[in-house]
């Protein structure tokens, strides 16, 4: 009996062992099912993992759903609750995270998302203006000033590029950010252009001279303010050279526009009288050692203002012999000088003299088709320079005489033989020289173009102040020097 109530006993025992045996090997099962499932949570973010807010814009939060899934059991239908951690302040530019979890069969997991909070907002651009400000058209438009300022950068007004873009000028500025900003100034040019008058035709003539006024210009702008002194006139007018000249005024203003106006100037020749008149003031122009390079311009010049003149030729140019042709043509005396201007081959003897004398007298004849009975002796007849044959010059001067030739001496140098090489002081020894006497025979070289170069002022001198332009003939008075040999 006592040992049937003791087996009674530990029956339940066995029964709870089974139990717990048979619970292990259901959580072995179960264990192993999850394991084969591998169940977890899923996020779905709406607006992706990274987003960009601008700064000071108020945060929306896309929202983010969980639910559970696995690999046997798929995806739950329930959403599961999701909480969120984590703030996005956008009054402060940075990154923020946020932490969204969720849990599962006792497992919790989690996902982040990145605020990015920028700055989108551009630079402000405040463009100054005073009413009072009315900008005139010769300085164009003054800058009256703008303002930039940025919520971030602050103040960026030195930062601002201005470009101008025809009547409108363009303010850009680019703040740290890279948010770019602009403004447009309408450049207010409503004065207008100003009006720039000549005094006086748009076309003169005027007689040859040594002054030339310029008649002048206005220039004023439509507010009636006198901008005369802003205009700058190029070309200039040399009013003892004839020719047509050209002046140009012009007055522009800050921003390259220009107003501009044009003058012609015609300067006219004066003319020498036809006819001149013996017993007046006369001045007999005459021109030794050519021709040369220079004479055709010369000739140029004479005929302009009808001026004859006379030349004492050479055979040194030979390249420029046709010149004597074209003098003779046009009215001019031709005479003799020399043909080598060699002073002791010249000078050697009488018979030496008279053959360099024929060599010039063929050329001239050769030019002109016929002899010239004038001349001048090389270094005139006062020269010293023969005074190594004593009493040469006295002897030619008697001989050349008897056979009828006329020679000439000179009474008013110009100097340009080795006294001056100045066009300026060529003039100026002419004029002094012509000033002093009724009747002058000028000496000058037509081989120098420093001299020839003054030949047209002096015919201005000489018809503005009462004289004429004659050319050497037989008839004519000779001025000689006194024979020093």
């Amino acid at each position: 009996m006592e040992t049937q109530k003791l087996a009674q006993r530990r029956r339940p025992g066995r029964a709870a062992a089974v139990v717990v045996i048979v619970l292990a090997g259901l959580l072995l099962i179960t264990a192993a099912v999850l394991a084969l499932d591998a169940r977890h949570v899923q996020f779905y973010m709406s607006g992706g993992t990274e987003i960009t807010v601008p700064r000071g814009e108020p945060y929306e939060e896309p929202g983010v759903r969980a639910a559970a899934v696995g690999r046997l059991t798929g995806e739950s239908e329930e959403d599961l609750p999701v909480l969120v951690r984590g703030e996005v302040d956008t009054g402060t530019m940075g990154d923020y995270v946020l932490c969204y979890e969720a849990s599962t069969m006792l497992c919790r997991y989690s996902a982040e998302r990145i605020v990015h909070v920028v700055d989108r907002t551009a630079p402000e651009i405040t463009l100054l203006h005073s009413e009072d400000y009315m900008p005139s058209w010769l300085e164009g438009y003054r800058e009256e000033g703008y303002i930039a300022l940025d919520d971030v950068d602050g103040d960026l007004t030195d930062h601002v590029e201005i470009e101008d873009r025809g009547d409108s000028r363009v303010y850009t500025v680019t703040d740290a950010a890279g948010n770019r900003a602009s403004a447009v100034r309408q450049l207010p040019y409503s004065i207008g252009r100003p009006t720039l008058r000549l005094n006086g035709a748009e076309s003169l003539a005027i007689d040859a001279s040594f002054t030339f006024l310029d008649p002048g210009f206005t220039c004023t702008d439509a507010r009636g303010n006198d901008l005369s002194a802003y205009v700058r006139c190029e070309g200039e007018v040399d009013p003892a050279a004839a020719g047509e000249y050209t002046l140009r005024y012009g007055i522009e203003n800050a921003v390259g526009e220009r107003v501009e106006a044009t003058r012609t100037v015609t300067v006219r020749p004066l003319r020498n009288p036809d006819v001149v008149d013996p017993d007046g003031k006369l001045i007999y122009l005459s021109f030794d050692d050519g021709p040369g390079p220079y004479t055709d311009r010369l000739l140029d010049i004479l005929a302009q203002y009808n001026v004859k003149a006379s030349f004492f030729v050479t055979c040194l140019y030979p390249e420029y012999a046709a010149c004597i042709g074209r003098a003779f043509r046009e009215g001019h005396s031709i005479g003799v000088h020399s043909a080598s201007h060699q002073y002791r081959r010249i000078y050697a003897s009488e018979e030496a003299f008279l053959e360099d004398f024929e060599a010039v007298q063929a050329l001239i004849r050769e030019q002109t088709g016929q002899e010239t009975r004038l001349f001048r002796f090389p270094g005139g007849s006062s020269n010293t320079v023969s005074r190594f044959n004593r009493g040469i010059m006295t002897r030619l001067s008697e001989r050349m005489s008897e056979e009828g030739y006329v020679y000439f001496d000179w009474n008013v140098s110009s100097g340009d033989a080795g006294g001056t090489s100045s066009t300026e002081q060529v003039l100026q020894n002419i004029v002094d020289g012509c000033s002093a006497r009724r009747v002058s025979v000028v000496l000058q070289h037509d081989v120098k173009e420093f001299s020839v170069a003054a030949v047209e002022r002096v015919i201005i001198w000489g018809l503005t102040n009462g004289y004429s332009f004659a050319a050497l003939d037989e008839t004519t008075e000779p001025v000689r020097h006194r024979i020093a040999n």
